[in-house]
């Protein structure tokens, strides 16, 4: 009995469509027309009229007398209606029901929700990296949407973050990534636990969109290498990280202390911020650090400053000037780096 109220259960699913009951509706309201109009010789409206009034079974009369091949007729389209309509109505109480009408609209409101949003960052995988990704880029107020295969992920994810732009899907398909907004995001995170599906991810990724930023996990040394040259602009081992730091915490342990105090959220209000060229306002381009003066006018310091080609310069000169494809990394507290963006970005 108990394997047998799953399959009832499941066979519902499959027979009861509301696609199927619309479409059936429409055969019949067009079966009948084209049947009144060859039968009777009426035009289309007093076809439809007829038709619409025998589907109801409101009891009007007829437009005019009905022959016999009428009354038959009449009488195998009442018939017809009657099935179609049990089923229409099961269908449609099915879905209330079990409340798959709810979550159709709330799912088609998410995709226009989604269909409207730009410079986003998509996270591919729910996993415990991709959990810890999603709480932090939440945490700073990031737009992001996440693709998530599992749905019992997807439903822990909601629990925590209500208001969550999700795609239930395999971010491997590009399809699934075209409903994620590929085109207008801005940056793309995969951290899924296969190798060689975060690497597909990339190349398909960086397909639908050149100019997207990626960022993807790795477990694998040969993988990490592949995950680059397939497009990806950093790739991150998370256990290389972890074995790192650990060794660290032996040979620095004040240093490494002092960074975890700078960068955690639970601890301090201290952080680091990168400004960039493009960021800046038009007066502030091509200026020197002596000039910005931000020390004096944010409190923020610049202790680093990242070239165009990607190498860094630890603590700059005063005459150092940003330059197009260069940035500024800066260390200040949240209401000092508020300040910073307030005072520099357009």
């Amino acid at each position: 009995m108990r394997r047998l109220i799953p399959s009832l259960f499941s066979l519902s699913q499959n027979l009861l469509d509301l696609r199927v009951a619309r479409t059936l509706l429409l055969s019949m309201t067009i079966f009948g027309t084209l049947g009144f109009v060859v039968l009777e010789g009426y035009g289309i409206l007093d076809a439809l009229y007829m038709t619409i009034i025998t589907m109801s079974t409101v009891g009007f009369g007829e437009v005019r007398p009905l022959s016999d091949a009428g009354r038959v007729f009449v009488s195998l389209l009442i018939i017809l209606n009657t099935a179609v309509f049990a089923y229409a109505l099961a269908a449609f109480s099915y879905y209330v029901i079990d409340g798959n009408i709810f979550q159709s609209i709330h799912r088609k409101r998410m995709q226009t929700t989604i269909s409207n949003t730009r410079g986003h960052v998509i996270v591919c995988g729910a996993g415990r990296y991709g959990h810890e990704v999603i709480e932090h880029l939440l945490g700073h107020r990031k737009k992001i949407v996440v693709i998530e295969q599992k749905e019992h992920k997807i439903q822990e994810l909601l629990k925590e973050f209500p208001d969550l732009l999700y795609i239930h899907g395999d971010a491997t398909q590009d399809e699934v990534l075209e409903a994620a907004g590929i085109e207008r995001a801005a940056n793309l995170i995969t951290a899924v636990a296969d190798d060689s599906d975060n690497l597909f991810i990339v190349l398909s990724a960086k397909q639908l969109n050149a100019k997207l930023q990626v960022i993807s996990r790795a477990t694998d040394l040969r993988a990490r290498a592949k995950i680059i040259k397939a497009g990806a602009d950093h790739v991150i081992m998370p256990e290389q990280i972890g074995g790192f730091y650990m060794a660290t915490l032996i040979s620095k342990p004040g240093a490494v202390e002092f960074f975890s105090f700078i960068t955690s959220e639970l601890t301090g209000d201290v952080g680091f911020e990168e400004i960039r060229y493009d960021q800046l306002k038009s007066e502030f381009q091509d200026m020197p650090i002596r000039d910005l003066d931000l020390r004096h006018a944010t409190g923020v310091n610049i202790i680093a400053y990242r070239n165009p080609d990607g190498t860094y310069k630890v603590n700059p000169t005063p005459d150092t000037v940003i330059g197009p494809g260069g940035s500024f990394i800066t260390l200040g507290t949240d209401g000092q780096i508020q300040a910073l963006h307030a005072y520099l970005e357009r």
